[in-house]
């Protein structure tokens, strides 16, 4: 049983990394004054997410690897990024679910040395 909560955990931790992602976009569709910064913002921004997470958080593909605190500081930047980008799009109660979604998902994750 515990290994089937362990599987789910990380699937959830998956689709939170792909509600960021979202989250970013959506927040760029809206913030954007006319459709060419719209599509550059919706585009662009999870874009930058996307590559950062390439680079710093993949958990087997990362280019560099982040480990230990500076992991801490990337997850807190990136789902914090996502939940802020949720919020100043005007779903404040969605960005709150994300981050306390987050917030259970990382406690299990360490919990459980995923």
């Amino acid at each position: 049983m515990l290994s089937l909560a362990k599987n789910v955990n990380l699937l959830v931790a998956f689709l939170l990394e792909l509600g960021v992602l979202a989250s970013v976009g959506y927040w760029g569709f809206t913030v954007g004054q006319n459709w060419p910064v719209k599509l550059l913002l919706g585009l662009g921004a999870p874009a930058l997410f996307i590559a950062a997470w390439a680079l710093f958080g993949a958990a087997n593909g990362a280019v560099i690897p982040l480990t230990g605190f500076a992991r801490v500081v990337l997850e807190v930047l990136w789902f914090g990024g996502g939940a802020a980008a949720l919020a100043m799009a005007g779903s404040v109660t969605p960005g709150i679910v994300l981050a306390a979604v987050y917030l259970v998902n990382a406690a299990l994750r360490l919990l459980w040395n995923q």
